[in-house]
């Protein structure tokens, strides 16, 4: 996938709607975390219907954003990888200053991030750079884009889910797009840099952890949206339970 850097002075392309944005973001991101993107896939991950997203490809592809293979995936043109990244790092950029420059929760900072995008200013977007860099991780332990599940795993990253009995674990990144499930595992203490240990594997595909606020079950949906690194010196290893 081609890099896109941050270019000092780059003017944002007035006319592209919000709407468009979001689109290009999420093909984005979801290529980036390995996946093959079709109308099926944009449609579930914007919460739109069928007929919005034919819509909405026509219009992108009409303009040059993407291109629309035979066998319906859909890829980001260069002009479309660019304004998708562009709209991702805003995101980024305002998701760490909420959190690092305001102190909002980090559970809280991802849905205002997604109202705030779209609204800043190059100017402003150049400062944010100067300030925070483009470099650094999220509140959610997140860089700019998403990694593949197959390249987490070469760094040693796996799904809560898929850790055996007994292992300690320090929490790497969290599942960002569902402000429920982040408020969720902040009450069972389970945040980025956090320490997790998983005590039972429940018959039911349940789990029994240990975290500093203390003991909980979190159940496989909840389960596979945490990303963990096994603790050095913990316990057992982080194999594969199921």
């Amino acid at each position: 996938m081609r890099e896109v850097s941050y270019k000092p002075g780059f003017q944002v392309k007035t006319g592209i709607s919000v709407s468009k944005e979001d689109y290009l973001k999420a093909i984005l991101e979801a290529e980036s975390e390995g996946r093959t993107v079709i109308s099926a896939t944009l449609a579930h991950w914007l919460e739109v219907s069928p007929p919005a997203v034919s819509m909405a490809l026509r219009r992108l592809k009409r303009d040059g954003f993407v291109e629309v293979r035979a066998d319906g995936v859909v890829r980001l043109t260069a002009k479309g990888h660019e304004a998708a990244y562009r709209t991702a790092l805003r995101h980024h950029l305002i998701e760490r200053m909420l959190s690092e420059m305001f102190g909002m929760p980090w559970y809280e900072v991802h849905d205002e991030a997604e109202r705030l995008e779209h609204a800043v200013s190059p100017a402003f977007e150049a400062l944010l750079m100067k300030k925070l860099g483009e470099k650094g991780t999220c509140p959610h332990g997140n860089a700019v884009l998403p990694e593949s599940e197959k390249k987490r795993k070469r760094h040693g990253v796996r799904p809560l889910a898929e850790v055996a009995e007994g292992t300690d674990c320090t929490v790497t990144s969290l599942y960002e797009r569902d402000e429920k499930l982040l408020r969720f595992l902040n009450q069972t203490g389970i945040e980025p840099g956090g320490a997790v240990r998983v005590v039972q594997r429940n018959y039911d595909q349940t789990m029994a952890i240990e975290t500093a606020a203390g003991h909980f079950t979190i159940g496989p949906a909840a389960a596979e949206k945490v990303r963990v690194k096994r603790a050095r010196g913990g316990g057992n290893g982080a194999g594969h339970g199921r």
